[in-house]
């Protein structure tokens, strides 16, 4: 008489009436009975079944020491449910398979600012405005970038010196990374985590990685973007705070070091939840609330 689990097999909640983000490490998504769960300790005797409620979930997390059965990967697609292989504590993304979501209006939403050059440069505005603390009067991004990078540096300065740490300006050589010293190596590492978060967000919102409005030639262009609005909250409190730690004779690698910092701090200040905050914002989910004379005519 009743097919199913009351039909709920077949269901499918839209995203907007989902909890977000799950975290789950160490241990084996599958399915049992027709329903999805997580085995911890599947090696002992007394294995621990968690029971996944995938439909009210918009993103999986999955981290170090877990793995995933091929059921689990068809109702997950079914359901429309996404998951991401992360290391811990989000500090890296490794991939995500490109399930099709069941939103579009972020994505419509941040094509059509993009593709509007007035709306671009006001977004682009928007972003420096909210990582400068002022709106700045230009609308060349030539010239906002150049302001933004005089600022940089005296930003990495002032963290470095609050953090006693000394600082010889930023250097970076991709093909010998480890050539830089120990604070430029803190930075690095900081900020592949904090793009790591960054994806997150950008993927659980089915944003558009490549279409960005300050970085432009990236396939991950937005990413950067939305991890830069970051930079002096999150990357270089990470990154110098490693380096501190290095400088009083830490054992651990600085990369090492960086990521136990960044787990730190992404828990605590609740960083991916935040950056889903600031892409709305950024692209003004709410409404066309600030874009003034920048709009089209």
């Amino acid at each position: 008489m009743l097919k199913g689990r009351l039909g709920l097999e077949t269901a499918r909640f839209p995203h907007a009436d989902r909890h977000g983000l799950l975290w789950l490490e160490r241990g084996e998504l599958c399915v049992v009975d027709g329903c999805l769960h997580f085995m911890r300790g599947s090696n002992s005797l007394t294995p621990q079944m968690d029971q996944i409620p995938h439909q009210s979930v918009s993103m999986i997390l999955l981290g170090p020491g877990s793995s995933v059965t091929h059921d689990a990967l068809r109702l997950l697609a079914r359901h429309g449910t996404l998951m991401a292989a992360v290391g811990v504590d989000g500090v890296r993304t490794y991939t995500a398979p490109p399930l099709m979501p069941d939103r579009s209006d972020v994505a419509r939403r941040q094509a059509e600012l993009w593709g509007s050059p007035r709306r671009r440069v006001s977004v682009a505005r928007h972003m420096y405005a909210l990582r400068l603390g002022e709106i700045l009067p230009h609308r060349d991004l030539d010239t906002l970038r150049g302001i933004e990078g005089s600022r940089v540096k005296v930003m990495y300065k002032l963290m470095a010196d609050k953090h006693g740490i000394e600082w010889n300006g930023r250097h970076y050589d991709r093909a010998n990374p480890m050539a830089a010293d120990i604070p430029n190596q803190a930075l690095n590492h900081a900020a592949t985590a904090v793009q790591a978060a960054a994806a997150i967000a950008v993927q659980s919102l089915a944003a558009l990685p490549p279409l960005g409005f300050i970085h432009e030639d990236s396939g991950q262009s937005f990413v950067l973007d939305i991890a830069d609005l970051f930079r002096e909250a999150v990357t270089l409190q990470i990154a110098f705070s490693a380096a501190k730690q290095v400088d009083k004779g830490a054992e651990d690698t600085v990369d090492r070091l960086v990521r136990r910092q960044a787990a730190q701090v992404f828990r605590k200040q609740q960083v991916i939840p935040s950056m889903i905050d600031k892409i709305k914002q950024v692209l003004r989910m709410e409404g066309d609330n600030g874009a003034g004379d920048d709009r089209d005519s």
